[in-house]
């Protein structure tokens, strides 16, 4: 039985109908410059060892200087964080006039998200156009109630309590 082909615009559209998280990936560079990358495809993998991953597109700028620092932040966006994910997501100074905090493992911490996980690089998987890396967790703390920024058809939104 021979293989499908897969368009990648069919792979889009189909895998857009299930909603992911927003976060931030920051580190510091070793020149002590703050970076940051967002992603929708964070998770939680393994509780012992505690580890978490997240794929970032091969063709990033940002990848290779998180990796290089070795440790990263996820920090987990809430809904009303709109355009701290655009300017992050964005190109240029993705800092300019975002204010952070400097964790005690050295990483940029964004204010105001919903969680803040520190973590440093455990692997790097190759993973087709993306990277599969796992970090594992130094510290992790929920920063504040909210509610959490969603990705989904190609849209940022928020989560609706069916209560």
């Amino acid at each position: 039985m021979s293989e499908l082909i897969i368009e990648a615009a069919t792979f889009r559209q189909v895998l857009g109908n299930y909603p992911t998280g927003v976060a931030a990936i920051t580190a510091m560079t070793d020149a002590g410059q703050p970076v940051g990358m967002v992603v929708g495809t964070f998770t939680s993998v393994s509780l012992d060892p505690p580890l978490v991953g997240f794929l970032p597109d091969k063709s990033s700028s940002t990848w290779p200087l998180i990796e290089a620092a070795g440790h990263f932040a996820v920090n987990v966006l809430a809904s009303d964080q709109t355009a701290l994910c655009r300017q992050l997501a964005g190109k240029g100074d993705k800092f300019a006039d975002v204010e952070f905090t400097i964790s005690r493992h050295g990483l940029p911490l964004l204010p105001e998200v919903i969680v803040a996980i520190e973590c440093r690089v455990h692997s790097v998987t190759d993973a087709g156009d993306h990277y599969f890396v796992l970090g594992h967790v130094l510290g992790l703390e929920a920063k504040r109630e909210g509610d959490p920024m969603l990705f989904f058809q190609g849209r940022y939104g928020g989560f609706a309590d069916l209560g």
